[in-house]
């Protein structure tokens, strides 16, 4: 079976999705490093994690059957030697560093 979208753990993606509110709808891009992927079929989803102002990391699950996902655009290929990035949460970056 062949995936909807063509990305891997490690990569630099942007996603595109759109979102409701009070009636309006309108299109978020969410860019951030793939973490984890999970399930299969229906019930895959993919995890993407960014760090927000003020040095705050954010993290979202994004199923990928849904309506709300329109597309995902990789931006940069990552190279990882791993299924999950989760030691990525206790890593501190160098832009993080204040001295």
């Amino acid at each position: 079976m062949e995936e909807k979208f063509n990305f891997k753990i490690g990569d630099l993606v942007t996603v595109k999705q759109k979102i409701v509110e009070a009636g309006r709808q309108r299109w978020q891009n969410f860019e951030g490093i793939v973490i984890a992927k999970r399930g299969r079929g229906e019930n895959q989803t993919f995890t993407v994690r960014k760090i927000a102002s003020s040095q705050v990391a954010v993290e979202r699950i994004f199923p990928v059957s849904s309506p709300w996902v329109l597309e995902v655009k990789v931006k940069k290929k990552g190279k990882v030697r791993r299924a999950k990035l989760y030691y990525l949460r206790e890593k501190k970056s160098s832009k993080t560093k204040t001295s």
